[in-house]
């Protein structure tokens, strides 16, 4: 599903490049639930934001779902990210003037699908009967941050990207986010890839990509889900 091949990132700093990501090189299978670790400032954000064609390499080249990102257009990689991607952010990013219900329904009516039903049946999946039309402000930061893993599943992606999910939320309600994303994953097959720092959340997951100064220093399988 992802393939990254000699991958690095620079950015200028005093004039000078900032090498942030060093020529990474890895693959992540069809329906992978993986964690990417690594203390701040390992370009856990940065290489996320390269796998999901948000930003683009200095070096090396990114292949999602038989795509090369690197080949794409700006135009090119927003119709692939709105085709096959999903994403979910730590700091949610809901609609404050919209109920739950709605939020969940604005990428499907931006694809022209049938909205209503779809919503609902997310809703409920994610354990939020009965809140559908109660608006982000009327929500504890854990149902808000499960109202946009409804939204990110909405359009049935075939890849999923979270930049610290749990990062505004307290650790047993982070760990409920994360199985419900395990769930999903599951049941839906979708690939997904998740960036935190919390490596007891990580350790949920069935694979923890670990980064340190800006390359892989580690590649295994999560021992609670690897069975």
């Amino acid at each position: 599903m992802i393939r990254v091949e000699a991958l690095s990132k620079e950015y200028l700093s005093g004039g000078r490049p900032l090498a942030v990501l060093k020529d990474i090189t890895l693959e992540i299978p069809t329906g992978e639930l993986a964690a990417i670790v690594g203390p701040s400032g390992s370009g856990k954000t940065t290489l996320l934001g390269l796998l999901a064609g948000l930003d683009r390499p200095t070096r090396g080249r990114v292949i999602v779902d038989g795509t090369d990102l690197t080949t794409l257009s700006e135009d090119g990689l927003a119709a692939f990210r709105a085709e096959r991607v999903g994403f979910v952010f730590q700091s949610f990013h809901l609609i404050p003037t919209l109920t739950a219900r709605e939020n969940v329904e604005v990428p499907l009516e931006l694809r022209g699908e049938e909205a209503g039903s779809r919503a609902d049946e997310l809703l409920a999946r994610v354990g939020l009967q009965g809140r559908e039309h109660h608006y982000p402000a009327q929500l504890s930061g854990g149902e808000q941050q499960r109202v946009a893993l409804a939204r990110a599943f909405s359009n049935r992606p075939r890849i999923l990207f979270a930049d610290e999910p749990t990062g505004n939320l307290d650790q047993a309600t982070g760990q409920r986010v994360v199985e419900i994303l395990l769930e999903l994953n599951r049941e839906l097959g979708t690939t997904t890839v998740l960036v935190t720092h919390d490596l007891e959340l990580a350790r949920l997951t069935r694979r923890i990509i670990r980064l340190a100064d800006g390359a892989v220093v580690g590649d295994t399988l999560a021992g609670a889900a690897a069975g």
